[in-house]
């Protein structure tokens, strides 16, 4: 048996950012683990110019996202901006004089419910994590600072097999789990959202593996 910590994210929207430049910026379909580790770096008053502490948070923990299953199906909008001293033509060139568009997509009215766990040798324990998921440091959001939370993050603290286990009891029991624990019996696919601590704007690729749903998101 293994300890996981449950937290819920629901907000009336969220944008969990894909790997991209200033010009398109798509929202993935469930939170990634960039987006999830920032949000617990928020909770744990980690500074982004602390590498150092960042790399401890990441190299601690483990990451479980379930989809929960509702009466009705999540959508997606976009808005408009227009931005300075961005990256020009979408290619990563830096053009400080010039104005681009850039489109920002949301997710609307999504539930997700999150197992996280300790690795060995966790710098950050869980009992670090849940008093400060708890009690933040610095206000948390889903993604984006106009994306607040509609309802505390903690949800609960319990012992499983594993996190599929861990997730199922929790309500709605019900919904599309992506977990990184291994099982190679499972539908498995890749998404680059592992945050290089030291290279900012860099992301590393890493398996998840499905449990439930029809299909796995492209």
């Amino acid at each position: 048996m293994k300890e996981f910590l449950i937290i819920k994210l629901h907000g009336p929207i969220q944008a969990w950012g894909e790997h991209t430049f200033e010009g398109l910026r798509p929202s993935a379909n469930f939170p990634t683990r960039s987006g999830v580790l920032g949000l617990l770096g928020a909770c744990l008053g980690i500074r982004r110019n602390d590498p150092e502490r960042l790399q401890q948070l990441a190299d601690s923990i483990g990451i479980a996202v379930r989809v929960d299953e509702r009466d009705f199906h999540v959508v997606k909008i976009s808005d408009y901006h227009t931005v300075k001293n961005a990256r020009a033509d979408y290619i990563g060139k830096e053009e400080p004089h010039e104005t681009i568009q850039t489109w920002r997509e949301y997710l609307l009215d999504a539930h997700f419910s999150i197992a996280l766990w300790s690795h060995a040798g966790a710098a950050i324990a869980l009992d670090n994590l849940e008093a400060a998921i708890r009690k933040p440091f610095f206000t948390p959001y889903l993604g984006r600072r106009s994306c607040p939370l509609t309802r505390p993050l903690f949800e609960s603290r319990l012992r499983a097999a594993d996190s599929q286990e861990a997730l199922r009891s929790i309500a709605p029991h019900k919904g599309t789990i992506y977990s990184e624990e291994v099982d190679e019996t499972m539908r498995k696919f890749r998404v680059r959202d592992v945050p290089l601590v030291r290279q900012p704007r860099q992301f590393a690729a890493r398996n998840l593996y499905v449990y439930g749903g029809d299909h796995v998101p492209e």
